[in-house]
């Protein structure tokens, strides 16, 4: 039996991205049993896996059951088709029609859908937009009309996958059909040492990787949904993962360690770029990666390269500057990746330290600008490649790492901040990275929020910057209609709000859990432990309240309960370092059974959606 028809008003449908322009035109549209998908295209067999989505669709929302059929040529005269419920049309952008590329329209009258794409992408898009509404009306939708493209040409996730935690194949299939609801074309997966390469499993042993295979299931699996997955492969800096094995210290800029701006680091890190070993083994890792993906895009990472100069290159930077010698080994990357066909994308942080070099940057080679905080200087740092020619992204961040709960203002901020000032210096991409850095603690739900708001800025700027975004999130990813949901998580990520001390990519009650007592310096008072505390209390009870309305909805109560449990352990630690010794010795007892609870939380929920590897390094990380 169809849905009942939900109470319809002349307020606008909640939408995640908000669309371009929409217009209710008045009045409902019922749809009905037993009618067509009709493709329409050059080529309608292309348009399949969109009209199996629509299909899929109107059967969970409306409870219809609706036929595919295709049709190419002539545009077919549908007002004659009485058994046509829905018409999905790509034609091909012109200066005359106005459409953009991955644009289209959608009408909702009389007793059908229309949709008019500029291309298949734009298809998909649509029929994503449709399901949105369904969701919101079942079987009876407002009558409307729908005109949409991007502000971005590729709005992109980038999720760490190295420190600590690599997904199971259903995490990462499941990530891609929300990333693909929220009109997301493009995943990266963050890799140092977590692709299986056959020539060096002493790297991966421990790390449960991606396998060949595993990489070609995801890429088929992404470009059903016009999502491109882009390799990424870090390849001069953060290299600890294969530089600490006998293997390859010998390619490492400082083998065994040095003092850096960061303070000492014990263990290798950098690659290098004077070794001629070096550069041939990263032609060696592209060699058995890049065949996997169909992309032709390649990240390179090369960012933090904290040690160089530090070590071996010692005399080449200080005779021809650390910049230059940065340069040199990045072009020699540049040189690898041209060989694949392959076009180059790279953090720009090191580059941007050295300005006068960023008009040397080859002109067919992406920069990544990124940056994590409200406040970075992303106009700037666009200013500065855009000027000079040099293609970029604007990359901000999630604010889920180092924070246990987000950070959710600093995250709406820095996703903004980007949005805005790369679509004003022409960036022709935007990358919302998501980070695991101290062992990734944050579960995967935490980041929704800060895709949810990426994704919509990153679409059309105009109509998303003062979104609803709880509101969005709550009906669209944590399937509650009341908002509730999504009120919550918002409030989680601003518990660090009640601390008065700034914390860079970071709250201070995560920082907490990762530092002994003895270190603990914070400058944090007891009145903001209280405060604290009393709002995990309130948030405590809300999620005991709560529906989360989708699949994993039990998954999904007790991972924001670990997370609420390690914020507040991590406060009762903050807590414990204010105490004076007499209470220092009546509260240790207790503090080390709750740090032991927490890790015990902490395993069942990250088995739950990723693999082993890496977990133990994990719980390492959280002092007791």
């Amino acid at each position: 039996m169809p849905n009942q028809p939900k109470k319809l008003s002349s307020h606008l449908p909640v939408l995640l991205p908000e669309v371009r322009n929409l217009q209710l035109t008045g009045g409902v549209v019922r749809l009905s049993q037993g009618r067509l998908i009709l493709l329409h295209a050059t080529h309608p067999a292309n348009l399949l896996f969109t009209g199996q989505e629509a299909q899929r669709f109107v059967s969970q929302y409306a409870s219809l059951t609706w036929h595919l059929q295709a049709s190419e040529g002539k545009s077919p005269a549908i007002e004659h088709l009485a058994e046509v419920g829905m018409f999905i049309s790509v034609m091909q952008p012109s200066a005359d029609n106005g459409h953009h590329e991955q644009g289209y329209s959608l009408d909702i009258s009389g007793d059908r859908i229309d949709i008019k794409a500029t291309d298949e992408p734009g298809a998909f898009y649509a029929v994503m937009t449709l399901a949105q509404l369904l969701r919101q009306y079942g079987s009876t939708l407002p009558a409307l009309h729908i005109d949409d493209y991007p502000d971005f040409p590729a709005r992109g996730i980038m999720l760490d996958v190295s420190r600590d935690k690599v997904p199971t194949m259903k995490t990462l299939f499941d990530l891609v059909d929300i990333l693909a609801g929220l009109k997301i074309n493009e995943l990266q997966l963050y890799t140092e040492h977590t692709f299986a390469y056959r020539h060096h499993p002493v790297v991966w042993a421990t790390a449960s990787p991606l396998t060949g295979e595993e990489i070609l299931q995801l890429d088929a699996y992404c470009q059903a949904r016009y999502i491109n997955l882009v390799p990424n492969q870090n390849s001069f800096g953060h290299m600890r993962r294969w530089l600490t094995h006998d293997e390859y210290r010998h390619l490492a800029e400082a083998p065994n360690g040095c003092d850096t701006r960061w303070g000492h680091f014990a263990e290798p890190f950098t690659l290098c770029p004077g070794d001629p070993g070096s550069i041939k083994l990263i032609g060696e890792l592209y060699d058995e990666l890049l065949p996997h993906f169909t992309s032709r895009m390649l990240n390179v990472g090369c960012d933090e390269t904290v040690d160089l100069g530090a070590g071996r290159s010692k005399e080449d930077c200080d005779a021809r500057g650390t910049g230059r010698v940065y340069l040199d080994f990045l072009l020699k990357i540049y040189d690898q990746v041209r060989q694949h066909g392959r076009t180059m994308q790279f953090w720009g942080d090191i580059i941007m330290q050295h300005p006068e070099l960023v008009p040397e940057l080859p002109k067919d080679i992406i920069a990544l600008e990124w940056g994590y905080e409200f406040d970075h200087p992303f106009a700037e740092h666009s200013a500065l490649f855009g000027s000079s020619g040099v293609p970029f992204y604007v990359c901000p961040g999630t604010s889920s790492w180092n924070t246990l709960g987000g950070r959710t203002d600093n995250a709406l901020g820095n996703l903004l901040n980007a949005a805005q000032n790369g679509l004003k210096y022409g960036a022709v991409g935007y990358l919302i990275t998501d980070w695991g850095d101290n062992g990734h603690h944050q579960p995967l739900p935490v980041s929704y929020l800060g895709y949810a708001y990426g994704a919509a800025v990153s679409w059309c700027l105009e109509t998303n910057r003062d979104t609803d975004i709880a509101r969005s999130l709550s009906l669209h990813l944590f399937g509650d209609p009341s908002g509730k949901a999504g009120r919550f998580v918002y409030d989680v990520g601003n518990v660090y709000r009640l601390f008065n001390t700034r914390t860079h990519n970071a709250t201070a009650y995560a920082l907490a859990t990762l530092r002994p007592l003895d270190d603990l310096v914070l400058n944090c008072t007891l009145n903001e432990v209280k405060r604290a505390l009393r709002e995990i209390d309130r948030l405590e009870r809300v999620l005991a309240r709560l529906n989360f309305g989708v699949g994993d909805s039990k998954l999904i109560q007790q991972e924001f309960k670990f997370v609420l449990d390690a914020m507040r352990y991590g406060v009762d630690r903050i807590a414990y370092s204010l105490s004076d010794e007499r209470k220092r010795k009546e509260q240790l007892t207790g503090l080390r059974a709750e740090g032991r609870r927490v890790i015990s939380e902490h395993r069942k929920v990250w088995l739950a959606r990723n693999r082993s590897g890496g977990l133990e390094d994990s719980v390492q990380s959280i002092k007791i």
